[in-house]
């Protein structure tokens, strides 16, 4: 994941503030080549980085939505470059009502959109958790899905799309959306 970075330790690893931590910076790829063959070029560009247990964040759509990358570019990316990799899709609930608001709606929804090629792990199905922002502007923690610390990498397939009350949607966006419930100052 972008946010923790690991250290040895008797635990396992452990999350390391961001004025302790080192290396390069975040490196973001953007493609005009809008296919399954572009989406593997770039998988190719950051599988590198990618081990242990995999989460791989999209957006699954609402129920018959046409706003997601193609599940069959994404279902090939699966079968052909994570086949031999432990890896999840993984979604969080919606805070509105619709297809996503509960577990078992989003279970459903999941099913009639077509994600049933691989796993999908409802990050939130089972609680949050807190973890600190030190030093935060507008909030002291942030609540994600339960089960987000328990992968080892975080791969995001983006799409953008223009919201009508909140501007352009993009890995900002899709990322905070999954997990991140804030309590404020």
């Amino acid at each position: 994941m972008a946010e923790m970075m690991k250290v040895p330790g008797k635990d396992g690893d452990k999350y390391v503030p961001i004025e302790k931590r080192t290396g390069e910076k975040s490196v973001v790829y953007f493609t005009r080549d809008l296919s399954e063959e572009g989406l593997k070029k770039l998988y190719e560009k950051v599988s590198k980085g990618l081990d242990g247990k995999i989460a791989v964040k999209l957006h699954t759509g609402e129920a018959e939505g046409p706003n997601i990358i193609p599940r069959p570019w994404v279902k090939s990316l699966f079968e052909e470059e994570l086949k031999d990799k432990d890896a999840t899709i993984v979604e969080t609930n919606t805070y509105y009502e619709g297809s996503r608001y509960t577990t078992k709606a989003h279970r459903k929804t999941l099913e009639v959109n077509g994600w049933t090629f691989a796993p999908v792990d409802i990050m939130d199905e089972h609680g949050v958790d807190v973890l600190p922002v030190k030093g935060g502007k507008w909030f002291d923690e942030i609540h994600v899905g339960k089960s987000l610390l328990d992968y080892d990498s975080l791969l995001t397939l983006t799409h953008f799309k223009g919201h009508i009350m909140g501007g352009f949607g993009g890995s900002n966006k899709n990322i905070a959306i999954f997990g991140a419930f804030v309590k404020e100052r």
